[in-house]
C-alpha cells in the first residue's frame, strides 16, 4: 500500500494492505469454478527448495543481527576504548540499524495494558476465550465498561500479517465496547493432522466464536474478511440463528472486485494458474510444527510488499540511521516499532489462500449469487434484521471505491434504514482502521451505528435468555 501509515510525527511506509491475497494473486490467474489441479508429473521441488535456503539465510541472518547488536552495544558504552572516536557514534547506528533490520521477529504482541476513557485510565483485560488449530477468538475488556456495554468481534484478516496490526483498531473500539477479535495462526505453525483450511472453515469459525459471545453481539469485518464474515451472516441468517450479529460493519472490504477495479484487481490474472501454483505455494520445511503443510510463506509475501515501495522503504531506513546518529531517539524508535510490525509476518494455509483469490477475486461469485457453503448456495436475500454499515476510503488503492458498498445493493430484503454507507475523504486503505483519521472521523460513525442498535441487541439477548 502507498498510503502513509499515521503515527506520531514521522511519515513511515504504510502497512501492507490486508487485501494481500489480491495483491500477491497479480501474479496468477485461476480458472473455472474449481482450483485447477496440478499439472500431471508431480509436484515440483522448486518453491520447498526456496524455503530450506530462506531458512538456512535467516539463519545466517540472525547470528549477523546478534553480532551487530553486541558491537553497537560495546561502540555506544561510554567505557569503552572507542567512545571519544569520531566515528564511533555512525558505525554504531549503522550496525544498530542492520541488526534490526535482520533480526528474527515472532508473533507480536497485542500489548494494550491500560486505556484511557472520558478523563479516567483503566486496566485492560486481554483473556483467549476460545483456542482452535488455525485461530483463537481474543477478549478484551476493563473496568470502565458497564455491564451491559455492547459486545463486538472484530474479524482481523488472515492475509499475511498478525491481529496485532488492528492494534488501533482495538483499542478505540474498546473505549465503549468489550472486544473480540479473531487472532488467525500461522499456518507453518499447525501439524498437518489438524487438517486443512479454507473459506468454508473460515465462515465456520467466525460462526462458532459469534456462538461463543452469545446473542446480541456486533461484527466489524476489516477488508478481506469482509466476504466470509458477510457470508457467515447471511448462513446465520437463513437458519434464524439467535447469534447472528445484531450490525455488521464492513471496512475497505472486496465484496464486488468488479466496481472500480483497482491496479491489484486489474493485475489480478496476468499470470496462468501453473505459475502461480508452482512459483508462491510451497510446503514448509521440517523445522516447523506443519512440516508438509501446503502453504503461501509470508517471507515471499513479505518480499513482495517491500519491492512494491522499496524506495519508501529504502529511505526509511535512511533516516533512521540519521535519528540515531544525531540522537534522535523519540523518531528512531518510531521507526524500529514500525518495522517490527511490518516484518512479522506468518504464512497462510495454501487451500484458502487459492480459495480466495479464485471465488472472491475472480469469480466474484458472491455479490453474483453463487457462493456455496459446505454445498448449499448462500442467500444474501436472508439477511433481513443485521444492520449493515458499509466504509470506504476516498484514496484506498487497494478496495476501490463501490467494492464494499455493493454488499448494500445484494441485500434486497434489508430495510433501507437499517442499510449506511460511509465514504471516509482524504482516506487511504490503512486509514480506514486505524490512524489519526480512524481515531476521529471513522471510528465515531461506527459508534453511532452500533448504538442506534444497541437496544434490539440487548433485547434479542434478553429473548434468548428467557
Amino acid at each position: 500500500m502507498r498510503c502513509a501509515a499515521e503515527r506520531g510525527t514521522e511519515r513511515q511506509p504504510a502497512p501492507p494492505s490486508f487485501c494481500c491475497i489480491a495483491q500477491c494473486a497479480k501474479r496468477a490467474h485461476l480458472c473455472g469454478n474449481r482450483i485447477p489441479s496440478a499439472p500431471q508429473g508431480g509436484r515440483r521441488k522448486v518453491p520447498q527448495v526456496l524455503y530450506k535456503a530462506y531458512e538456512i539465510q535467516r539463519s545466517l541472518l540472525n547470528a549477523g543481527s546478534a553480532w551487530a547488536s553486541m558491537t553497537a552495544d560495546v561502540l555506544n558504552d561510554p567505557r569503552s576504548p572507542f567512545a571519544g572516536l569520531g566515528a564511533t557514534q555512525m558505525m554504531a547506528s549503522a550496525l544498530d540499524v542492520f541488526a534490526h533490520a535482520t533480526a528474527p521477529r515472532g508473533k507480536p504482541a497485542f500489548g494494550i495494558k491500560t486505556i484511557q476513557v472520558d478523563g479516567g485510565i483503566h486496566a485492560v483485560s486481554e483473556s483467549t476465550e476460545l483456542q482452535k488449530p488455525f485461530g483463537k477468538l481474543k477478549k478484551f475488556t476493563h473496568a470502565g465498561l458497564p455491564a451491559d456495554a455492547p459486545r463486538l468481534l472484530i474479524v482481523a484478516p488472515m492475509s499475511g500479517h498478525f491481529a496485532t496490526l488492528l492494534r488501533g483498531t482495538v483499542e478505540r473500539m474498546l473505549e465503549r465496547c468489550v472486544v473480540y477479535i479473531t487472532d488467525w495462526a500461522d499456518a507453518k505453525f499447525v501439524p498437518l493432522a489438524d487438517g486443512s483450511f479454507d473459506l468454508d472453515d473460515y465462515i465456520d469459525y467466525l460462526i462458532e466464536f459469534l456462538e461463543h459471545i452469545g446473542p446480541g453481539a456486533h461484527a466489524m469485518a476489516v477488508c478481506q474478511p469482509s466476504v466470509p464474515m458477510f457470508a457467515a451472516t447471511a448462513v446465520m441468517a437463513a437458519a434464524e440463528h439467535p447469534c447472528r450479529p445484531v450490525t455488521l460493519t464492513m471496512m475497505g472490504g472486496p465484496i464486488d472486485t468488479r466496481e472500480s477495479p483497482t491496479a491489484v484487481n486489474d493485475h489480478a490474472i496476468t499470470k496462468p494458474y501453473v505459475w502461480f501454483k508452482h512459483n508462491v505455494i510451497t510446503e514448509v520445511p521440517s523445522n516447523y510444527p506443519g512440516e508438509g503443510r501446503r502453504v503461501y510463506p509470508g517471507f515471499v509475501q513479505l518480499t513482495s510488499f517491500m519491492s512494491m515501495n522499496l524506495g519508501s522503504h529504502m529511505m526509511s531506513h535512511y533516516k533512521l540511521f540519521q535519528h540515531m546518529v544525531q540522537g534522535a531517539d523519540e523518531s528512531a524508535e518510531a521507526t524500529k516499532a514500525f518495522y517490527d510490525e511490518y516484518r512479522a509476518v506468518c504464512d497462510l494455509p495454501a487451500e484458502f489462500y487459492l480459495q480466495t483469490v479464485d471465488v472472491v477475486f475472480q469469480q466474484h461469485l458472491l455479490p453474483k449469487g453463487e457462493f456455496v457453503h459446505r454445498g448449499t448456495p448462500v442467500d444474501l436475500g436472508a439477511i433481513k434484521d443485521t444492520a449493515i454499515l458499509c466504509i470506504e476510503g476516498e484514496k484506498d488503492d487497494i478496495s476501490g471505491i463501490g467494492q464494499t458498498k455493493a454488499a448494500l445493493k445484494v441485500t434486497p430484503n434489508l430495510p433501507e434504514a437499517m442499510k449506511q454507507y460511509h465514504l471516509a475523504p482524504e482516506v487511504g486503505h490503512y486509514g480506514i482502521f486505524n490512524g489519526t483519521r480512524w481515531r476521529s472521523r471513522i471510528a465515531p460513525v461506527v459508534d453511532e451505528w452500533i448504538g442506534k442498535f444497541e437496544k434490539k441487541a440487548k433485547a434479542r439477548k434478553l429473548t434468548v435468555v428467557a
